[in-house]
């Protein structure tokens, strides 16, 4: 076990998908034993930048927390909770708002190409962009040194916003004194990012997502709506760039990998591959569904469960709100 500790969360703005289980849910799950401490929780005030609907907010909620729980999230040993439950990380944030330079925001993939976009269509290049998307990355910062977290697991995409975090932890440290433990990106390079129905990245912004959750039934109807080409069966497949053959690998074991590729090349029909992806998918999920529809019906355990960890979040984040105050001369 290391001495360190590692934070990680996935953004309530919709239902989970298997981009998120395999991506993030699951190897942080894996993971949730090999260090001093181990944080997750539910973004919610991220969510308040793309998402307005409060009711749907509380519905996506719901349904994280309890797809994070019935795929064995130890809370005894690991601590889980709501970001607006945690006031700590607010409050740190605006402290680290005022030591970070607008030029570095200035950088930030997401607004530097909605910006990039407007200027395209001779717009103000801050048409419909709000300050909570320009900030984002700040809260994020604030998110991970509200408790001096050493590692937090991200996708590529993702890299940027930590080196951010770095670059206002030093900028704190520097003014106010050694405070900040400096994060660090943790990327898996096995792990993939899985294809949607339509082959582009799965992503609930093309609506291409497969929910983690679904009954068999439902399963099995959208795993067989997976774009796929015109070959017939008995032609030879390729498996470079093939949605299907991706997703069979994210869950398949390395034995069941290589007998599907041998099958590509002696030629399969697509019906078969996706009946097989089916059946390998249910098969892993199924025992985690019964527990997710639990949860997902008993809300009130839920929300206990996040409020017992929010106040274990706050026992750490507390002292550490604490010393940032202090250095800055606030207390």
């Amino acid at each position: 076990m290391q001495n360190k500790i590692i934070l990680t969360g996935v953004t309530p703005s919709g239902i989970p998908h298997l981009g998120n289980y395999v991506g993030a849910i699951r190897p942080a799950i894996q993971s949730q034993y090999d260090y001093q401490q181990a944080l997750y929780f539910i973004p919610d005030y991220h969510s308040l930048i793309k998402l307005q609907d409060a009711k749907l907010r509380q519905h996506y909620i719901l349904h994280n927390a309890a797809t994070w729980l019935a795929l064995g999230l130890d809370t005894d040993k690991t601590i889980f909770y709501r970001q607006s439950q945690v006031p700590e990380i607010t409050e740190l944030a605006w402290i680290l708002s005022t030591i970070t330079a607008k030029g570095l925001l200035n950088r930030a993939h997401a607004y530097k190409d909605l910006a990039a976009k407007n200027l395209e269509q001779n717009e103000d290049p801050d048409a419909g962009i709000s300050m909570g998307l320009f900030n984002y990355p700040v809260l994020m910062a604030a998110d991970i040194l509200a408790f001096n977290a050493h590692y937090v697991p991200v996708g590529k995409d993702q890299i940027q916003h930590i080196e951010i975090a770095r670059d206002i932890a030093m900028r704190f440290n520097h003014i106010y004194g050694e405070t900040f433990v400096l994060p660090e990106a943790v990327i898996d390079e096995k792990v993939e990012t899985l294809p949607g129905l339509d082959g582009r990245k799965m992503s609930k912004s093309y609506q291409n997502t497969i929910p983690i959750f679904l009954s068999s039934k439902d399963l099995r109807k959208l795993i067989m709506k997976i774009t796929t080409n015109s070959q017939t069966p008995e032609e030879p497949k390729s498996t470079e760039n093939c949605t299907l053959f991706t997703l069979y690998q994210a869950f398949a074991k390395p034995e069941q990998t290589t007998a599907l590729a041998k099958r590509y090349a002696a030629g399969i029909g697509w019906g078969e591959v996706k009946q097989m992806l089916f059946e390998l998918i249910d098969q892993e999920l199924s025992t985690a569904r019964e527990r997710y529809d639990h949860y997902v019906a008993h809300s009130a355990l839920v929300e206990e469960i996040l409020a017992e960890g929010a106040k274990k979040a706050r026992s750490i984040a507390a002292p550490i709100l604490k010393l940032a105050k202090e250095k800055a001369g606030l207390l």
